[in-house]
């Protein structure tokens, strides 16, 4: 989408907060608080509450999300996932992604501007108290150029100084996501030579996010985040996206100032419906621009720097209040929509992807229906062949290993079902699998020589807790040849 103002070559071949000599423009966005505005405010609240409430809550004594990359333990909504469990987690995350396009084709960045935490945390934490503490975009502007003073230097150190607490919460919270609460309390409380690593952790954390929200700041959306690159390959004419309307807009001008001699009643009317002769809405405030915290001109069509934040929309809005025209100039629409007054509908590639996810999403929920609450791992002891026993037996020595997914610990007995006569002969006490861990043991299967059919028997194991059979395994006994 563009305008008919303006080159497209020459905004599409640089960045907007950058100079022609590659120096960074610091970007003072205006806030408009418009209705969009405060609907966002209050999705923040929301999701910053959840963000932060999420790692101390528990559902049977386990967190209700722990991403323990260390030890490779995952937990979602409770449940425990291990390194075994891996298939689940791979097909979660494709299934995810999958998610994320098709809701990309359809409605485009509404995840950066709504609830990508990056948004979140400056555009509604870190930027509402830098203008409490500075002011608007202007005297935040007055303020930098302005000689070192001593409100100068009291307003900088009180605004970095509670950033830097800010980004002190924000690395507890995230590093809680990883090793839990109960060790992020444990950092916090005991001794902090015995958690050199885990304070380390928090130190990095923390300058990271300090760094990111003092310095780096709309930088993260414009040159690390890849989801914005996407764009170009999932965005279509049907999706719907911030876009200004160039067919209503244009040509695009300044208002001209009417003395009440001038004023004509007429063509005011008419301007409620419709543009005045040869020019459009678009007065050329440049407000859309002021607010932009990427500082993009919305008028020049779809930007890889566009987040979707909405402020352009609340700040047209207010401004065709003032000069009596109609809202929605700027507003969530896509290029048919503008250009042929087209709505959404279903299309080819939007049922490819639904089909593709319905499909995902049936196989990941039938996994998760199918998964083992124990998983068995049996091997022949290696280097070992077979014994015979007094008696007339043979017996061939196994390890076994036997991950708990349960929440319950639980006695476990061992059986062969294949040969009533076999015995089974543990090594050391009983195993007693605990909740969440590795089981280990060793054991002899024993089976008399005559009821051999052959030196190479493939036997099935199962697992018994109480009565009922918790896992079965399979794996191969050998005796003597005949």
């Amino acid at each position: 989408m563009k305008s008919a103002n303006i080159n497209t070559d020459e905004f599409r071949d640089h960045l907007s907060n950058v100079t022609d000599t590659g120096k960074r423009i610091w970007i003072y966005p205006r806030i408009v608080k418009g209705q969009l505005y405060k609907l966002r405010t209050y999705f923040s609240w929301l999701l910053l509450g959840l963000l932060f409430g999420i790692p101390f809550i528990e559902v049977d004594g386990n967190p209700l999300f722990l991403f323990n990359v260390l030890e490779r333990k995952f937990i979602f909504f409770g449940v425990t996932f291990f390194p075994q469990d891996f298939h689940l987690v791979a097909f979660g995350l494709l299934t995810f992604i999958v998610f994320i396009i098709l809701f990309t084709v359809i409605f485009g960045r509404v995840w950066c501007g709504w609830a990508c935490p990056q948004t979140i945390f400056m555009e509604m934490l870190f930027r509402k108290i830098e203008v409490w503490i500075e002011g608007d975009y202007k005297a935040q502007k007055r303020l930098d150029e302005a000689p070192w003073t001593t409100e100068k230097i009291l307003k900088k150190t009180a605004k970095h100084i509670i950033f830097f607490i800010i980004s002190f919460l924000i690395a507890n919270t995230f590093l809680a996501y990883i090793i839990g609460k109960h060790d992020l309390l444990a950092i916090m409380t005991d001794n902090p030579l015995n958690h050199i690593t885990g304070l380390v952790s928090i130190v990095i954390f923390t300058f990271v996010f300090y760094f990111v929200f003092a310095k780096f700041r709309e930088l993260v959306c414009i040159v690390v985040c890849p989801y914005g690159r996407l764009q170009g390959v999932l965005l279509d004419k049907k999706s719907i996206i911030v876009a200004y309307d160039f067919i209503r807009g244009e040509p695009r001008g300044k208002l001209k100032k009417e003395t009440k001699d001038d004023r004509n009643p007429l063509a005011e009317l008419q301007a409620l419906t419709k543009p005045v002769e040869n020019k459009g809405h678009c007065i050329d405030c440049s407000i859309c621009v002021q607010v932009c915290p990427t500082g993009i001109d919305i008028r020049n069509g779809t930007q890889l720097e566009c987040i979707g934040c909405t402020a352009c929309i609340d700040a047209c809005d207010e401004v065709m209040e003032k000069v009596k025209q109609p809202k929605g100039l700027i507003r969530y629409a896509s290029l048919d929509g503008i250009e042929k007054s087209e709505k959404l509908s279903f299309n080819l590639r939007i049922g490819a992807y639904t089909a593709v996810l319905t499909l995902l999403l049936g196989i990941l929920g039938y996994l998760l229906l199918t998964r083992n609450e124990v998983e068995t791992t049996l091997l022949r002891t290696p280097g070992l062949t077979y014994q015979e026993e007094k008696g007339g037996g043979v017996s061939n020595l196994y390890n076994i290993e036997i991950l708990n997914k349960s929440r319950e610990s639980m006695p476990v007995s061992i059986r062969v079902v294949d040969y009533p006569s076999a015995v089974v002969k543990l090594i050391g006490k009983p195993l007693q699998l605990t909740k969440g861990e590795i089981t280990k043991g060793s054991f002899f299967i024993v089976i008399p020589k005559k009821d051999m059919e052959n030196p190479n028997l493939k036997l099935k194991v199962e697992l018994i807790s109480g009565n009922e059979v918790i896992d079965q395994v399979k794996t191969s006994f050998l005796g003597p040849m005949e």
